[in-house]
């Protein structure tokens, strides 16, 4: 008897949530087939079969928190399961499961479950209690299809389906389903689960306004310059390199070389002390389905503009299309993020802590720029904001920074020497 159980997924990763099973109990699967595709905070990840069979029994369900090591579900040898007859105990109901096979080692239950079947309060899975509460079911119930009484997510979903349903759990809102549901106002609306990711999004969101000093600081930049070079060398560029010259080249360089004179902006807080990097990875924010993640372009300092245009075409792709490792989203030092993108004129972004600075990019808009006492001109003007930790991070470097990466950029030849 082989076991499907929960990879290690990365240091910062202990957990994940089953998003979506492709086999089914019974289904024949070779080495290298993918089982199920498991939700974690950064990246979803597809776990394969390591051996081959027939997938004898699925212990978790979709919807289920799971934990590094944990068994899910066991595959049987081919000749095991596969390709004996039924004998009668096989077609047993689903609730009323016969006892294994003695010629097989019994399948491990997971650790919550070792409780159960006592008389006391039903064990189930934190997604199952959420449904219940919410559709207003007694655990107690709820035939579990698990021969060791632990009660999952599907369990609850499919109690009381038919006419004894209750017409106050007709109506009840189901954490999965996207279909629209009317509360008691009676106006339609639409109760859909957040993915883990959203909700690991919004937790560090809120801490990171709760444990940092967080301001942000504005200026713009003229950026005539830069469309210029641009304008002129982008052809070139494309035939050379097989990649597009875009602006994030330019305001990574010019990122770096601020954060080379002003090195707290490159740092973390670690308790009492204040960690410097000595190094340049840099998050570029990409907004994907599942939400938004952040790739690191490595030793920005070392690329070329090429390089990082290149760097950050392949990583926005994984983004788009799930395909990121958690190796590309860890250890950034500082993020950029351009919501200019999406049309947004000025915003505050927040930090993506641990680090301590990141710079919001936004919208170019031609405006009326003073040239001097007697003219001014429609210049293509982008504000841009930078927020930092006030806790280890001055208002007065914080400026000095914003002016270096504005400088820089109105100059576009300096971000060569700054390299």
């Amino acid at each position: 008897m082989n076991e499907i159980t929960v990879p290690a997924m990365g240091e910062s990763i202990t957990e994940g949530t089953i998003f979506k099973w492709h086999v089914k109990e019974g289904d024949s699967v070779n080495i290298g087939d993918v089982l199920l595709e498991l939700e974690t905070d950064k990246v979803n990840l597809e776990i394969s079969a390591e051996a081959s069979g027939v997938i004898q029994k699925i212990l978790r369900q979709e919807g289920d928190n799971v934990t590094i090591g944990e068994v899910i579900g066991q595959i049987s040898p081919e000749e095991g399961v596969g390709n004996e007859p039924k004998t009668p105990e096989a077609e047993a109901p689903a609730n009323e499961q016969p006892e294994s096979n003695t010629a097989a080692p019994q399948p491990k239950a997971p650790a919550p479950a070792a409780e159960s079947g006592d008389g006391s309060i039903p064990q189930a899975s934190p997604a199952a209690r959420k449904l219940a509460r919410e559709r207003g079911i007694d655990l107690d119930q709820v035939q579990g299809r698990d021969p060791i009484g632990r009660i999952y997510h599907e369990d609850v979903k499919n109690h009381g389906n038919g006419a004894s349903k209750p017409a106050s759990q007709a109506a009840a809102p189901s954490t999965t389903g996207s279909a629209p549901v009317v509360e008691n106002t009676g106006k339609p609306t639409e109760r859909k689960r957040m993915s883990r990711r959203r909700q690991t999004i919004a937790n560090r969101l809120v801490e990171a306004q709760h444990t940092a000093a967080m301001l942000t600081t504005f200026n713009e930049v003229d950026m005539t310059a830069i469309l210029d070079v641009r304008k002129r060398r982008k052809e070139a560029f494309k035939e050379k390199h097989d990649v597009g010259l875009g602006f994030m080249s330019f305001f990574t360089k010019a990122v770096v070389g601020a954060l080379k004179r002003y090195p707290l902006l490159n740092a973390e807080i670690d308790g009492a002390d204040v960690i410097l990097k000595k190094y340049y990875d840099i998050g570029i924010a990409v907004a994907a389905e599942e939400g938004l993640v952040v790739p690191v372009v490595r030793d920005a300092d070392r690329l070329s503009f090429a390089e990082i245009e290149k760097e950050i075409v392949d990583l926005a792709g994984k983004a788009r299309s799930n395909t990121l490792s958690l190796s590309e989203l860890q250890g950034g030092t500082f993020t950029i993020t351009n919501g200019g993108v999406f049309g947004s004129l000025l915003s505050t972004p927040i930090l993506n802590t641990p680090q301590v600075g990141i710079l919001g990019m936004h919208k170019i808009q031609l405006r009326p720029v003073a040239i001097d006492a007697e003219r001014s001109e429609n210049r293509p003007m982008m504000y841009i904001a930078l927020s930092y930790d006030h806790r280890i991070v001055d208002g007065a470097e914080a400026v000095r920074f914003l002016v270096t990466v504005k400088e820089l950029l109105e100059d576009p030849e300096s971000l060569l020497l700054e390299g």
